[in-house]
């Protein structure tokens, strides 16, 4: 029979009380505790979604991202995507790391040299073995690791000193000063995060991943908001503008902005039509609450004149705008769909079909001063039918015929 290892059970239940003791914020520490609960008594890797950490630590899906972000920034914890890039089930894995060290005790290079005021665990040679009951109650005994907090504090540990890390791969003095106004530019520029960690960061990449990074960031600010945007040293240690940029589509897949009542802007409109219409955000009037509570043709009223000032608030917010000769933004793939669109004069009984199409969906209506309007080709029901089709087909929806 295979003897336990009890040194390893005890590194993950030393990381588990260091967290407890550490500076981080409470809140950062509840939710790695419920991320330890899904680990292996080693600390290893999982994969819990975020749906999963929210309903376990009873906090909204906002907060456990950014408490989630701010022990990888402290180096707490290491994230990694478990999983091919455009697989559905691709998850993020985390594993339990220590500030300054691996969890295994191996020292960290300086990019992981960011404390939160706990003790990382002792090297091989200062281990001291204990017997104590686990959680402090009665049950089984327990090898544990007694921690030496005033030998082995990162801040104490050489090879974790900024200066350290950085003569190692900086040649002098001159070279450092100019790494380190390199930095403070980039910094910022990106305003994010803590200044300490991401300068270790930085210090600690190759010379070719900073100009890199440097080159790049203006693209990455651009196509990225502020609250989207990583924690400056988890951007750099995870060399994030890659990933980013990556993803940004080509010039040519971009969207691009089409005037006020033209093919695609109208094609446009269809589609945000084709979703269904969202709950209206202010509650009833008191008389539209006395005409609900009527039923029947009067409730249905109140019903409908709700759906059409709240239903689809972006197709509001296109007319509105159109009235100003503001147009719209479109995609590639919606402008080519929007091509066979056929023109029908308001006034034309085509026109009038639409109109009533229209009315029964509760879809807000267009304005009546339009000479011309363009739709799909064929009769109103069949046309809107074969939009949906063919917006399916162009998205990649398997279920589409």
């Amino acid at each position: 029979m295979t003897e336990p290892d009890h040194y390893a059970t005890s590194r993950a239940w030393s990381w588990r009380h260091a967290v407890g003791k550490s500076g981080l914020p409470p809140i950062t520490r509840l939710v790695l505790h419920t991320l330890g609960l899904k680990m292996d008594a080693t600390g290893g890797s999982c994969y819990p979604p975020v749906s999963e950490l929210v309903e376990l630590t009873g906090l909204d899906k906002k907060t456990v991202l950014k408490h989630l972000e701010i022990a990888e920034e402290k180096g707490w914890i290491e994230v990694s995507q478990h999983g091919f890039r455009g697989q559905k089930w691709k998850r993020n894995e985390y594993a339990a790391r220590w500030p300054g060290r691996d969890l295994t005790g191996t020292p960290a290079t300086i990019a992981d040299d960011e404390g939160g005021g706990a003790v990382p665990p002792p090297c091989e040679a200062e281990k001291v073995v204990e017997m104590a009951p686990e959680g402090g109650g009665n049950g089984d005994l327990k090898v544990v690791e007694q921690l030496h907090q005033d030998k082995i504090l990162p801040a104490n540990i050489p090879a974790n000193l900024p200066a350290a890390g950085a003569a190692e791969g900086v040649a002098n003095r001159s070279d450092r000063k100019k790494i380190e106004h390199a930095f403070t530019i980039w910094f910022a520029s990106w305003d994010h995060g803590d200044i300490d960690f991401a300068r270790n960061a930085w210090f600690a990449m190759p010379a070719e991943d900073r100009d890199e990074c440097i080159e790049k960031t203006p693209e990455v600010l651009r196509w990225t908001k502020k609250s989207e945007r990583s924690a400056a040293a988890v951007f750099l240690k995870g060399r994030q503008w890659r990933e980013i940029l990556a993803a940004i589509p080509a010039e040519s897949e971009r969207a691009a902005m089409h005037n006020a009542y033209s093919k695609a802007w109208s094609a446009c409109r269809f589609f945000t039509l084709m979703a269904d219409p969202i709950e209206p955000p202010v509650p009833p009037t008191r008389f539209q609450q006395m005409e609900l509570s009527k039923g029947g043709e009067a409730a249905e009223r109140v019903k409908r004149e709700r759906r059409l000032a709240y239903g689809w608030p972006k197709v509001v917010t296109m007319h509105r705008r159109a009235e100003m000769a503001e147009g719209v933004t479109v995609p590639p793939w919606l402008v080519k769909l929007s091509e066979g669109f056929v023109a029908h004069h308001r006034d034309s009984e085509a026109a009038a079909r639409w109109r009533w199409l229209q009315e029964a969906n509760a879809w807000p209506p267009l304005p009546e001063r339009v000479e011309w309007l363009y739709f799909p080709p064929g009769e109103p029901d069949q046309a809107i039918a074969d939009f949906k089709a063919a917006i399916a087909k162009e998205r990649g929806d398997d279920d589409a015929a």
